[in-house]
């Protein structure tokens, strides 16, 4: 059974910010990075562990995939079959806040 995809409203703002910030450039290329990564979240649904655990957290349930040079980071709720993204964090940026 899939899990559900859940979008945090920081998540959210996060991808609407690099979106824009991109577009003010190329609005096809904003698309395409918007979409890239909408895809690869929603990828994690069959596979909620294929990311690895947030290394700064080191909990079993915050996890991550990267799509260079973001961190796309997630939270997996088994017993609700759920997956809340958290953050899209740039790898420069440091240790990723997650408001939590």
């Amino acid at each position: 059974m899939d899990y559900r995809i859940v979008w945090t409203v920081t998540a959210l703002e996060d991808l609407r910010d690099l979106v824009r910030y991109i577009a003010a450039d190329d609005r096809a290329t904003a698309r395409r990075f918007g979409d890239r990564m909408i895809k690869r979240i929603e990828g994690l649904a069959g596979f909620p562990r294929i990311g690895r655990k947030v290394p700064e957290y080191q909990n079993d349930l915050i996890r991550e995939v990267i799509l260079t040079p973001y961190r796309l980071i997630y939270e997996v709720d088994d017993d609700g079959s759920v997956i809340s993204v958290l953050r899209i964090w740039h790898c420069a940026r440091g240790e990723p806040e997650l408001g939590r």
